[in-house]
């Protein structure tokens, strides 16, 4: 039986193929990495016009019932009721040590209608933990059977209108129901401006047929979507922020209303204000390495002396940077930025210097 046989497959995947994809293992999935543009044309081409992801891989759960607010105002931290109708949220899932399960974007479709969309590698476990949660609360909790497009970069919203979709209304972080079963909102993880479309599988190949067919557009594989959100200094679950990870360490803490902080009840809450009183350890930051070569997750960082004081946790090229960008952990008396320090690549000090996050504007549509 070969890898990809173990995997979960794309609704899209003869799609994909049919445009020259490499296929790789991630989060459980077999996913195009690479189409023959290759990585750096790729993630140029999404800065430039308009990038096509498949990140059907996530998961999205529809949250439903009169109590659907107050159960994720317990599920996570932020404040559900008070969320506006198609307005959308990153936040995240704590345990109860307020370590980081997952991070999320929660949108409010009606009174008593949530959208969530979690990450793929932590579906099982997330749908897990709400429904434990959802035994006090009167909500459902639904995952959903969707593919899930992202549309990203400057010559986005043109694209979309001339495939029939005009989502020019939405502005950064806000979301509507176009169609029936469809849902879209204006977020993504590139840096650009753009759109996450949810549609029912059945009617994806004609809407991407659709997109293609307009220049601008081209599919773009997970190595230039990892480029894109490196650059952008967005995290990835699994990499730069896990259960080992705080909210505070993460410099994660804008995510999470100051009042909610200081009285929420959200699961992690008590933790959470523990964590704030001694104070975070160490600071997730941003990191740009002398000279051409990339550093790599796990890299350790050190002091000149040698000490160990952080880590790398994502690393690459960055093509619109025009340089190497990673993020880690140091110190918290060390992420001062400028400070600098060494990353141990195979034997050798490779020196690196704290850098603000991000490395490329970004380029949201505001409102």
């Amino acid at each position: 039986m070969s890898e990809g046989d173990t995997l979960k497959h794309l609704p899209l995947e003869n799609l994909h193929a049919e445009a020259g994809a490499r296929f790789g293992a991630f989060a459980g999935w077999h996913m195009p990495l690479t189409y023959p543009a290759g990585v750096m044309k790729e993630h140029l081409h999404t800065r430039e016009k308009a990038g096509l992801f498949d990140i059907s891989h996530m998961q999205l759960f529809a949250v439903e019932g009169g109590d659907a607010a107050a159960f994720l105002f317990r599920a996570c931290p932020m404040d559900a009721a008070a969320l506006g109708e198609g307005k959308s949220k990153y936040t995240l899932l704590l345990n109860e040590r307020a370590g980081i399960i997952d991070d999320l974007i929660v949108t409010r479709l009606a009174p008593e209608r949530f959208m969530v969309v979690a990450n793929a590698g932590n579906a099982a476990k997330d749908e897990a933990h709400l429904r434990a949660i959802a035994k006090d609360f009167s909500v459902r909790v639904e995952p959903l059977q969707r593919v899930f497009l992202a549309l990203q970069g400057p010559a986005a919203e043109a694209v979309l209108i001339g495939a029939g979709l005009d989502l020019s209304d939405l502005t950064f972080m806000t979301a509507a129901e176009p169609l029936g079963n469809w849902f879209a909102t204006r977020s993504g993880y590139t840096g650009e401006d753009g759109f996450e479309i949810a549609l029912p599988p059945e009617e994806a190949p004609a809407f991407v047929e659709k997109i293609l067919a307009d220049e601008r557009a081209q599919w773009i594989g997970l190595a230039a979507r990892d480029s894109l959100r490196l650059e952008a200094g967005l995290c990835l679950h699994g990499q730069d922020i896990d259960e080992t990870a705080d909210p505070a360490s993460a410099a994660l803490l804008w995510a999470i209303p100051k009042g909610l902080r200081e009285n929420g009840s959200f699961v992690g809450a008590d933790a959470l204000r523990r964590l704030l009183a001694d104070g975070a350890k160490e600071k997730r930051v941003g990191l740009k390495p002398e000279g051409r070569q990339p550093v790599r997750a796990s890299a350790p960082l050190i002091d000149e002396t040698g000490a160990a004081v952080g880590r790398v946790t994502s690393g690459g090229f960055g093509p619109s940077a025009g340089h190497p960008v990673a993020m880690g952990y140091v110190e918290k008396s060390l992420a001062e930025i400028g400070t600098h320090l060494f990353a141990e690549v195979r034997g050798n000090r490779v020196p690196i210097e704290i850098h603000p996050l991000p490395f490329t504007p970004h380029r949201y549509r505001k409102g």
